[in-house]
């Protein structure tokens, strides 16, 4: 493990299961009678980087589909922009468009009820993803499926490279040589399952790893980079010279910490994140972040696409895709990091 973090690269046979279960999304030769299916796509928020890295991943999908199948894919992607409200306006508005399936990333987890009513009145069947309805939703219908990066598994990951860093160099993060790490935490949304998760594994994990750890503070950035840069920005000012190390349970918010630095020509904190988003990645190659978890965006939307266009033609869910429970998807992820001596 310690070698494949040593470089800045995706495991190759990630790539390769990446290409089997994009092909494996892409239907069977025979798609039956059926020569077009409509899908409707709902984000929580567009602005999102990981969320609009999906996006551009389903589009993919959606020509790669209709390229290998000859079936033309309508693929209606709406933006919620943080409202619950509209996001149950659009879902109305796809089943009166007659969509052969929904995928939904919910603006509130704990409100996919009301989806829920409505998808099982119009039989329209739902695939949820990165934020997960609650379980008792979840097991209202056979029609229900959950795409997700493990929340418990990135923030093990996240904590892994620190611990590595550590053990390699405890000098390049104990900065000022007093035998404790001093970090400050930037976490997502309050309400989120997956900050939560990430917030308390990410810091067990230094823990077990026998990092010796002071937290000075910690925020909600909900997932923004804007406002991350923000509260780093008050921390430096509050903590001159303490802060050693940024947890960030996203790669947004870590490159608002990032910012605030740079703003105030500081430089030798260590900043990790979670999510591999293009700028993500493109900070850890520069140096900028020692690293960051990829889930593999490829993988993900794959997922989300064969589940969704199996369902409209009502087709069985492609073998590559392995549902836990029958509904349930976690994509794999890998640590990413730079060479560091």
């Amino acid at each position: 493990m310690k070698n494949m973090k040593k470089c800045f690269i995706l495991l190759s046979s990630l790539w390769l299961c990446a290409a089997s279960l994009l092909a494996g999304c892409s239907g069977k030769e025979n798609a039956g009678e059926k020569n077009s299916i409509r899908i409707g796509v709902s984000l929580y928020r567009g602005d999102d980087t990981f969320i609009n890295n999906i996006r551009g991943e389903l589009e993919k999908c959606a020509k790669e589909y209709e390229k290998e199948t000859g079936v033309k894919v309508n693929l209606d992607i709406q933006d919620a922009k943080g409202s619950q409200n509209t996001q149950n306006d659009q879902v109305e508005r796809f089943i009166s468009l007659g969509c052969d399936v929904m995928c939904i990333n919910p603006v509130d987890r704990t409100a996919a009820s009301v989806i829920i009513d409505k998808a099982m009145a119009a039989d329209i069947p739902v695939v949820f993803f990165n934020r997960q309805p609650v379980e008792e939703d979840m097991d209202r219908w056979d029609q229900l499926y959950y795409v997700e990066a493990a929340a418990k598994e990135s923030a093990v990951l996240q904590g892994s490279i620190v611990v590595d860093h550590y053990r390699e160099n405890p000098e390049s993060l104990d900065l000022n040589g007093d035998g404790v790490v001093s970090y400050v935490l930037l976490e997502g949304e309050s309400s989120h399952q997956d900050a939560l998760i990430r917030t308390e594994w990410s810091v067990q994990t230094l823990k077990d790893g026998g990092i010796p750890i002071e937290k000075l503070t910690g925020g909600i950035a909900n997932w923004e980079r804007s406002q991350a840069s923000a509260l780093m920005e008050q921390w430096l000012e509050k903590y001159p010279g303490q802060i050693e190390l940024i947890l960030c349970n996203n790669d947004d918010m870590a490159l608002g910490a990032i910012d605030a630095m740079e703003r105030a020509g500081i430089t030798g904190i260590s900043v990790v994140g979670i999510d591999g988003t293009t700028p993500g990645l493109e900070a850890v190659e520069s140096g900028k972040m020692m690293g960051t978890v990829s889930s593999n965006k490829e993988l993900y939307a794959g997922a989300v696409f064969g589940i969704a266009s199996s369902r409209a033609l009502g087709e069985e869910i492609p073998a590559g895709i392995e549902l836990e429970e029958g509904k349930y998807f976690k994509c794999p992820q890998q640590i990413v990091v730079k060479n560091h001596k």
